[in-house]
């Protein structure tokens, strides 16, 4: 939820630290802070309310030398945003130094005591209590930094990415973590180490990196070998160092006004990589090594369990139509948040699939945590190598995106229906459900989606007029059936998160069971009416919302002209086959929100009170 940033080695720190806050501000931009320190102490602490470009304003006004440095950039949990709950914090004696990214959920319980033993703090963030808390048990037992770490997270309940130091000692950073990801990137001989919440603040300085698993602690020391040990108990843990596969112009604009056009119309390509070795149009196969491997599970559960948040649930819910429809299994979506707190019935012959952009949220996590506890056998589709996700399920398939830096998912959700569309291919294939006149009609359409995609990125202009009508809309309805039901829950999603006017998506049937009653010349409906999929039904409700004069924004098969005739304004797409429109149809969504937004004067890729990977409740 908040991004972290540490150096330590023989350059200067803040260049560093304050460039990775700045890549990592998708992460939390309520405040910002930077600690700096070297072996004569010098280097100072500054923090602000607001985002990295304030705290750079501030810092380079005073002292930025240091050759350690940790920074922060916050997405409020305890305590509102403002200069003092502002992370890094610092221990009541000054010496201990932390940033901080997770919840701390017995911080009251644990403030009560250290109040007792003379403990006083500034600000309301649970932060400033497990500083504090780190420097009693140093204290207490006389200890090194590292092992007073160790000692104090065993008393916190919680989740934590963490990063401290001691001012006295600067050639050393303790890591740690549970249910927040963490980085470390090691230099040539060990002479600096990089730390991060994921590896694009160091790309380009060091492409090997350690990702600490749950309940791991570091310590770095400068000139010597990371090491890492289990948190409860001391067992010592090899580090696994991975080669990076991420490159500098992945995570720039590369010419985009904004982060989030650059990845709309990243979508071709991000298609075709997640196809890449899986799709073999010449060959009419569907290669998956992570499916072949696992299946006969796959062609023996009676059900799939498909447990997501935002984005990556809607997703879900166009592979319930996939799953379903192709293979004839039944499925069942999940919200993430709700599932991990039933007691659901999961059985040994379920499959869970358990999707997320990031592969840190946490409610997919401990969702994942759960089926596995019952016996299930679980899936991830995610797109960040090494993620906990990936590390956590039996088995899983990268979705091959690349970084999306935008807070608003648009690749991802491509490709995570991509990934569902090619298990479902393949199951209904291996299964008989499919004739093989129609695998082939399928595989082959699939092969050429990516350049339709292409071809309808070219109609922005002809969006962004249309979004120029509708900006000030204080409401709007996106209808859709079938197949493209998600697709006008996405939609709606967009353009809340981005543009903040309220938007709710529906099945177009069921908008006469209580959003009819908000139908006039005012309310812009936007409705998903492509020639596959119970066309004649979605004209009907056009006609219905028209005879009350509301204005109907029209997603259309190229060609068409029933709808065309009746609607306001109409955005055709390709024709293709039914189970392959969603991924077509949601483009021009895409579009409308973004630039809806961008006229509306709102902060596209750092939507308010928004972060990109939700790891904490």
């Amino acid at each position: 939820m908040c991004g972290i940033v540490g150096y330590l080695g023989f350059r200067e720190a803040y260049p560093i630290v304050i460039n990775g806050l700045q890549r990592l501000e998708y992460r939390g931009y309520d405040s910002a802070g930077i600690v700096l320190a070297n072996e004569i102490n010098e280097g100072g602490l500054y923090k602000t309310k607001g985002k990295v470009a304030d705290l750079r304003e501030i810092s380079e006004k005073n002292n930025t030398k240091g050759t350690l440095g940790i920074g922060h950039t916050r997405w409020a949990t305890h305590g509102v945003p403002n200069d003092v709950n502002s992370h890094p914090h610092v221990s009541n004696s000054g010496n201990l130094v932390v940033v901080h990214n997770g919840i701390i959920e017995n911080y009251d319980t644990l403030k009560k005591e250290l109040i007792k033993r003379g403990y006083t703090f500034e600000s309301d963030t649970d932060t400033e209590v497990l500083i504090n808390l780190i420097e009693e048990v140093k204290k207490t037992n006389k200890c090194k930094l590292g092992y007073a770490v160790q000692i104090a997270l065993r008393s916190v309940v919680g989740a934590y990415a963490i990063a401290v130091f001691d001012r006295s000692k600067p050639d050393e950073i303790i890591v740690a973590r549970l249910g927040s990801p963490i980085a470390i990137g090691i230099g040539d001989d060990n002479k600096e180490f990089f730390i991060a919440s994921d590896a694009s603040p160091f790309i380009e300085y060091t492409k090997d990196a350690i990702y600490l698993d749950d309940e791991e602690l570091a310590i770095i020391k400068l000139n010597k070998e990371i090491r890492v040990r289990k948190i409860h108990g001391n067992a010592v843990v090899a580090p696994d160092i991975q080669e990076l596969q991420l490159n500098l112009d992945q995570i720039e604009k590369g010419g985009f006004d904004h982060f989030m056009l650059k990845e709309i119309h990243e979508q071709p390509d991000a298609i075709v990589d997640t196809y890449r070795g899986r799709l073999l149009p010449d060959q009419d196969i569907i290669k998956m090594g992570s499916v072949d491997n696992n299946i006969t599970k796959f062609l023996n559960s009676k059900r799939i369990v498909i447990v997501a948040c935002g984005t990556s649930w809607h997703a879900g819910l166009v592979g319930e139509y996939l799953f379903e429809d192709l293979a004839r299994i039944p499925v069942e979506v999940e919200y993430a948040s709700e599932f991990r707190y039933r007691n659901p019935v999961i059985n040994k012959d379920d499959i869970v699939i358990a999707i997320s952009q990031s592969g840190e949220t946490a409610d997919t996590l401990a969702a994942i945590k759960l089926a596995r506890s019952k016996g299930a056998f679980v899936f991830g589709i995610c797109n960040v190598v090494g993620s906990s996700i990936a590390r956590e399920t039996d088995s899983g398939a990268y979705t091959h995106a690349g970084p999306e830096i935008g807070v608003a998912s648009t690749k991802a959700f491509t490709t995570q229906i991509t990934v569902l569309s090619l298990i479902a291919l393949k199951l209904g294939h291996l299964k008989g459900e499919i004739s093989i006149s129609d695998y082939h009609n399928y595989i082959q359409e699939m092969s050429i989606i990516p350049s339709k995609v292409e071809e309808l990125l070219k109609i922005d202009k002809e969006v962004e007029k249309i979004a120029a009508i509708y900006k000030d809309a204080p409401n709007c309805l996106y209808l859709g059936r079938g197949y493209n039901f998600p697709v006008a829950l996405e939609g709606a999603l967009k353009l809340k998160e981005i543009s903040y006017i309220h938007a709710e998506g529906y099945p177009a049937a069921e908008m006469k069971h209580g959003p009819i009653a908000l139908i006039d010349e005012s309310m812009p409906v936007v409705v998903i009416a492509t020639k596959k999929g119970h066309y004649e039904k979605v004209v009907s409700n056009i006609q219905e919302i028209k005879s009350r004069k509301g204005k109907i924004i029209a997603i259309v098969t190229k060609g068409d002209t029933q709808v065309k005739a009746i609607a306001d304004h109409v955005i055709e797409i390709p024709d293709t086959l039914e189970p392959f429109t969603p991924l077509l149809t949601t483009i021009p969504l895409q579009l409308l929100s973004y630039y809806i937004a961008v006229m509306r004067g709102c902060n596209v890729d750092q939507p308010r009170n928004l972060a990109k990977s939700v790891t904490v409740e």
